[in-house]
């Protein structure tokens, strides 16, 4: 038997003895979340990085073949490049310019890929082009026939400005995205992320910062990745890109890439820019009365309604949990409703294949949002629910951050964070184990709260979004009904009057 056969089969056997899917890979992998020198996917890949004069090499797989991810890039400090076949990346190559790569001549089959794939790429570029322009023309043609109909909500858009030809307004009508995601299409992504100007930075955190920039003369949102967080990036990517997340109480995406600037890599994502800031950074400043208390709150559980909901069908979702919801990762939009951001440690299922998607990203979440099963460690990672449960518990301690600043007979409390009079500033994982899982303490609710029925209620709702056990927290969809009703409530005394 020859060497290649041999080989072959050798590999077909390790794939059945590893009981892979048909459609998944298996790669070399020498990432630092790596725990094993293998991994599977649905794509294989090398990428290099120049930092400080000094090279690194890792190889590794990504879960979903991203055109983005796989479409070989190479700058002057970082390159990637996939295949798609098990172990091809053991092998592959790739070289920063100013290396030396060794020459050799192109095999015919070689010279043949040289020649169809850049003609094929051409055509399929075209093709894209000209219905992108079609369907824009459509769309143009639509709004004259109906300008005067109720379009219906267009706060999913960014206010768009007659600048140039095409505005955001445009591009994010449902024709031109992506079809399964919520962006743009892959090469108008790329376009619109190379004619954003930045302006100033708004905020900066551990995973990186965010800028305000101008498109065309709008506002726009954009998150840039710091370099030790990559694996972030590419999870909100790949979800964004995958899954259909309109909604307005999710943040609006509009595109993401790498981009070289200041002869660095930049890691991007777009999104819509509201200048509320974070629910954090708005309750700092913000007194609220009951009815925008309760409007944040029912907003919030909408939104995270959403992403825990399976949608079947063509325009369908899978169920997600976002598993580091906190009020920095809230923002307030400027009708005092929310929108829930970073998606970067979210986890996908779905019912069908019953395929539980965590990613590959190594970072945790918040530890003081940290529900008690995680900080104890006997959360069940192979159960969809259990996810779903934490980001309950976390709700809990959003809703006390609000309602705390939240005027009762003229008395409002000053912005603390959850746990903030038995954890230092910066708490340790020990430091919340020992007061959520040992000590099993709560947020004190403050007493005035109960003075007021909605405030009362809310209280309420907190206390079972804080049960040690998760399967006796309430569920999202049981917490919105409750608002719903809350909110009918309020309106009741104003109709009467």
């Amino acid at each position: 038997m020859s060497q290649e056969a041999c080989g072959g089969a050798m590999l077909a056997l390790l794939t059945f003895s590893l009981g892979l899917a048909a459609d998944e890979l298996l790669c070399v992998c020498d990432v630092p979340h790596c725990s094993v020198p293998t991994c599977t996917g649905k794509v294989c890949f090398v990428s290099k990085r120049r930092e400080d004069g000094r090279i690194t090499q890792h190889r590794g797989c990504f879960s979903n073949n991203l055109l983005e991810n796989c479409r070989p890039h190479v700058m002057e400090q970082y390159g990637t490049r996939c295949c798609n076949s098990s172990m091809c990346n053991a092998e592959l190559e790739i070289y920063l310019p100013g290396e030396e790569a060794l020459e050799k001549a192109p095999s015919l089959s070689n010279l043949l890929l040289m020649i169809f794939v850049p003609l094929l790429a051409l055509l399929v570029l075209a093709a894209l082009t000209a219905l992108f322009f079609w369907k824009l023309a459509q769309h143009r043609r639509e709004r004259l026939l109906f300008k005067h109909s109720d379009l219906g909500d267009t706060d999913l858009m960014l206010k768009a400005s007659l600048v140039g030809d095409s505005t955001l307004e445009d591009l994010l009508n449902d024709d031109c995205t992506t079809g399964s995601g919520s962006g743009l299409p892959f090469l108008v992504q790329r376009t619109v992320a190379r004619q954003i100007t930045l302006v100033e930075c708004v905020g900066k955190g551990r995973y990186g910062e965010v800028w305000r920039g101008v498109w065309h003369g709008e506002n726009v949102a954009v998150k840039i990745f710091s370099s030790r967080d990559e694996q972030s990036w590419f999870r909100e990517t790949e979800i964004y890109n995958t899954v259909l997340l309109r909604h307005d109480n999710i943040l609006g995406f509009i595109a993401s890439d790498m981009t070289s600037r200041n002869s660095s890599t930049q890691l991007w994502l777009i999104t819509h820019y509201h200048e509320n800031g974070s629910l954090y950074d708005y309750l700092q400043r913000t007194a609220l009365d009951v009815e925008t208390c309760l409007g944040l709150a029912a907003s919030i559980i909408c939104g995270l309604v959403h992403l825990h909901v399976e949608i079947f069908g063509t325009q369908g979702k899978p169920a997600i949990a976002h598993r580091d919801l906190k009020s920095r990762n809230i923002l307030v939009k400027s009708n005092r409703q929310c929108c829930i951001a970073d998606l970067g440690l979210a986890v996908m299922h779905s019912q069908g294949s019953d395929y539980l998607d965590i990613g590959t990203n190594p970072r945790v979440g918040t530890k003081r949002y940290m529900a008690p099963e995680v900080l104890s460690e006997q959360i069940r990672t192979d159960c969809f629910e259990s996810y779903k449960k934490t980001d309950i518990w976390a709700y809990g301690l959003v809703l006390w951050e609000i309602t705390r600043r939240t005027a009762v007979n003229g008395i409002v409390e000053e912005y603390r964070p959850p746990f903030f009079d038995v954890v230092p500033s910066d708490p340790s994982f020990e430091d919340m184990k020992k007061v959520v899982c040992v000590d099993q303490q709560t947020p004190v609710i403050p007493n005035r709260l109960f003075s007021d029925s909605v405030l009362s209620a809310l209280a309420k709702v907190m206390k079972e979004c804080w049960y040690q056990s998760p399967s006796a927290r309430l569920t999202a969809l049981r917490i919105k009904k409750t608002l719903k009703k809350l909110h009918h409530s309020l309106d009741k005394p104003k109709q009467e009057c």
